[in-house]
């Protein structure tokens, strides 16, 4: 970070981390960011959860609905994939700035 978030920045974050603040969705946000080929099939993203797809699909929309993730149909599926903008913005919010540029 160089400078402080206005107002419109920082709402946009709280909604990243409030999203993430779900262990499931936590979950669900890291196989999908993790995924080899940058995207994942909802069929893929049912089996580890001891939940409904119902459960799961809810869970999901709050994480695209906080700009986490963008989602594409492809006939009866629906695909998965993390927002490299997103990740950028809050991989700078929780960076640590080097000692030196504080002096020390």
């Amino acid at each position: 970070m160089t400078a402080p978030l206005d107002a419109e920045q920082a709402s946009g974050a709280a909604a990243m981390f409030k999203a993430l603040g779900d262990s499931i969705r936590l979950r669900l946000f890291s196989m999908i960011a993790s995924a080899a080929d940058g995207e994942v099939c909802v069929c893929d993203l049912t089996g580890p959860f001891d939940l409904s797809a119902p459960t799961i699909s809810y869970h999901l929309k709050i994480l695209r609905e906080a700009g986490l993730v963008t989602s594409e149909r492809r006939g009866t599926w629906v695909y998965y994939r993390a927002r490299r903008d997103s990740l950028e913005v809050l991989s700078g919010l929780l960076a640590v700035p080097a000692a030196e540029a504080h002096g020390g």
